[in-house]
């Protein structure tokens, strides 16, 4: 699944970065010291329900149909997704957090001096925190500079991280990635590490991988580090069972699409007249992820004054999740200005986090 979170833009909250007197970990902070060390950067631009609109028509008129998978997001989807990562068919979070909590010092010990912590896809930076934790044993204080699409989702994680490491800073980018991005590399920082965690760099295809690790690499001086998460090939019977749960609650992430079209663009699709499929591709290498219908249907989208014909078995595409072994890893990273360094791996080997140095 993916990092992105759709949500409607906030306040810009004013701040700076500076930090300010404080004693321990444990010490809570009042408001107005959160405001002091809190600045979020809300670059996003456009109205998201008009995103969604056009976004929505573009893919329900081309052939084969397709959805972004950025739309998954919303509050019942987030929601989902958080539930989806405590099922026991989705091994994914168990396993990265299982590195995170054995080599977290270790990764950031490969970072010289004083360092800078970024993070792509943020999301709610609970898997983050074992990182934070290991920079704060590792020097006095850090600047945290998370990036989501969601200022709202930002601004809610932010507030909690503060409130639980008094010696943090945070200055934080709602954006999508490639805005962020241009940004960033505008900025002098300390050496850096970057984190994509999640598996998130699987749901790009291969030229929007490159394109993406290049442009985060622009950002990075000599020396940095990227940590990316990435997701093993494995059984096709594991990598099925981890996108189709047995509770259905994956089914429901996915269907949860046509709810938001329903809510938001006056929809009548009937969620019990689709279906959630998902099926692992061999030979391209990723699970791929379909709405299929269940019969022939036409459906209304009031907004869009749209109609939409389905036939029976017809599918929309919402995602595909790329696996990887360590060779594709090492080809990503020397074609986008990285090395591959080290990677770390869970017990069971199911999953990678992978130090990619900039050189």
């Amino acid at each position: 699944m993916i990092g992105y979170h759709a949500c409607p833009p906030p306040r810009l909250l004013n701040g700076s970065n500076r930090s300010v007197e404080e004693t321990g970990e444990s010490m809570a902070q009042t408001p107005q010291v959160q405001e002091e060390k809190l600045f979020i950067h809300n670059l996003v631009k456009r109205d998201p329900l008009a995103g969604l609109a056009e976004d929505v028509r573009r893919g329900l008129t081309t052939q084969p149909k397709r959805f972004l998978p950025k739309y998954f997001y919303d509050e019942l989807g987030s929601q989902l997704f958080e539930a989806i990562c405590l099922l026991p068919e989705y091994y994914l979070t168990r396993a990265e957090n299982e590195i995170l909590q054995r080599y977290a010092d270790e990764i950031v010990s490969t970072v010289a001096g004083p360092t800078t912590l970024i993070e792509m896809g943020s999301g709610s930076a609970s898997k983050t925190r074992l990182l934070i934790e290991a920079l704060l044993r590792k020097q006095a204080e850090l600047l945290f500079m998370p990036v989501d699409i969601s200022a709202t989702a930002l601004e809610n994680s932010s507030r909690i991280l503060l409130q639980s490491y008094p010696r943090l800073n945070i200055e934080a980018y709602a954006a999508d990635y490639f805005a962020a991005l241009a940004e960033l590399a505008n900025e002098q920082r300390t050496h850096t590490l970057a984190l994509f965690l999640g598996s998130n760099i699987s749901n790009f295809d291969v030229d929007e991988a490159l394109k993406f690790l290049r442009a985060l690499r622009l950002v990075l001086n000599e020396g940095d580090a990227l940590l990316l998460g990435a997701d093993l090939k494995k059984d096709k019977a594991v990598l099925e069972a981890a996108y189709n749960d047995a509770l259905g609650v994956t089914a429901a992430f996915n269907l949860n699409v046509l709810a938001r079209i329903n809510r938001e663009l006056g929809g009548n699709f009937d969620l019990r007249a689709f279906a959630h499929r998902a099926v692992y591709n061999e030979e391209a290498g990723r699970v791929e992820i379909y709405i299929e219908s269940c019969c022939e249907q036409t459906v209304s989208i009031r907004k869009l004054d749209l109609q939409v014909q389905f036939g029976e078995g017809e599918q929309i595409h919402t995602e595909n999740s790329y696996k990887y072994d360590l060779e594709d890893i090492g080809k990503l990273a020397a074609q986008t200005g990285f090395t591959r360094a080290q990677t770390w791996q869970d017990q069971k080997q199911q999953f990678s986090s992978n130090l990619l140095l900039a050189v």
